[in-house]
């Protein structure tokens, strides 16, 4: 049995690292992220996930670990942004308000899938030009959906989480065990 980590994520990897667990082989999947019309936040994110999973090549009795984190204001989805300006668009639109960080796991084993979406929420202070500018001169926005990512430089403008913060960063740790145990993942065998 193999664990397959269907993420390019260099923060999935550091999150699996903190329960001793580290993938076999790293397979990102390359599938369509695009919103269908209409889509809410949870049930985009959710199907996204189950792409991803079943997506990931992996003989029948591997273990194929595929998340998705989506930053949603009410029933907006702000993916990751595609110029520093939509990054600034995404930052100005959250700031002062209270936004959800929808992050959904699935596990599969041969044909059978685990799935569980965690949803958090944060809040985002107004940022001064000067800190929006810092932020986005960082670069730190790209590949980050919503903008931000609470574990980098934007963690200072974040007064106020509420659900798991491991979650926020990518792959909520709590979940993300339960699930790994009940598709037969031999989690914690290794520590004396």
């Amino acid at each position: 049995m193999k664990l397959i980590l269907g993420s390019g994520s260099p923060r999935r990897r550091e999150l699996l690292a903190q329960i001793g667990v580290v993938a076999d082989d790293i397979r990102p999947p390359d599938i369509d992220e695009t919103p269908l019309e209409g889509e809410l936040p949870r049930p985009y994110c959710a199907r996204i996930t189950r792409e991803k999973v079943q997506a990931v090549q992996a003989d029948s009795d591997d273990i194929v670990l595929s998340a998705d984190t989506t930053v949603a204001l009410g029933r907006r989805i702000m993916g990751k942004p595609e110029s520093a300006a939509q990054a600034a668009e995404f930052l100005i639109a959250l700031g002062g308000r209270r936004h959800k960080i929808i992050t959904s796991v699935a596990i599969r084993r041969g044909e059978q899938i685990w799935q569980r979406d965690v949803v958090s929420q944060a809040q985002m202070k107004r940022l001064s030009d000067d800190e929006l500018n810092f932020y986005l001169a960082s670069n730190d926005w790209q590949g980050k959906a919503g903008g931000y990512a609470i574990q980098g430089p934007a963690g200072a403008f974040i007064p106020w989480i509420s659900g798991s913060f491991t979650g926020i960063v990518g792959l909520p740790l709590a979940e993300t065990a339960a699930l790994l145990a009940a598709a037969g993942y031999p989690l914690y065998k290794d520590i004396p």
